[in-house]
C-alpha cells in the first residue's frame, strides 16, 4: 500500500502543479486554460483515493484537515469550471484560483 500511496501522492501533486502553472501562465491572456480543469480533476480524484488508501491501512487520518482541503479543492474546481465558460476573466479571478491552490498546498504541509 505504501507504493500505491506514493504513486497517488505524485499524481496528486502533479495535478495541483498543472492547475497552478496553467493559471499563472495564462494571466497575460486572462483565460482559464483547459489544462487547469484536467489538473483539478486529477488532484480531486487522487486526493480521495489517497484518503481511501490511508483509511485501509493503519495510518491515522485527520478528517478535519481532509474536509478543509476537500472544501478548498471543490471551490477551486468550481472557479476553474466557471472560468472555462467565460471568454475572458480578470487577473483577480485567476489570482484567487492560484491563491487557493497555494492555500491547499500550505494546509497539506503545515497542518500536522
Amino acid at each position: 500500500m505504501e507504493i500505491v500511496h506514493g504513486v497517488l501522492l505524485v499524481l496528486h501533486l502533479i495535478g495541483w502543479a498543472i492547475v497552478l502553472g496553467g493559471v499563472v501562465a495564462s494571466m497575460r491572456s486572462r483565460t482559464v486554460p483547459a489544462g487547469a480543469w484536467h489538473g483539478i480533476l486529477t488532484a480531486l480524484v487522487t486526493g480521495v483515493l489517497m484518503v481511501g488508501v490511508l483509511e485501509m491501512g493503519d495510518d491515522h487520518v485527520n478528517n478535519v484537515k481532509i474536509g478543509v482541503k476537500l472544501l478548498v479543492a471543490i471551490v477551486v474546481a468550481v472557479l476553474v469550471w466557471r472560468g472555462r465558460k467565460q471568454e475572458e476573466v480578470t487577473n483577480g479571478y485567476l489570482g484567487a484560483i492560484a491563491g487557493l491552490v497555494a492555500l491547499n498546498v500550505a494546509l497539506a504541509v503545515l497542518w500536522r
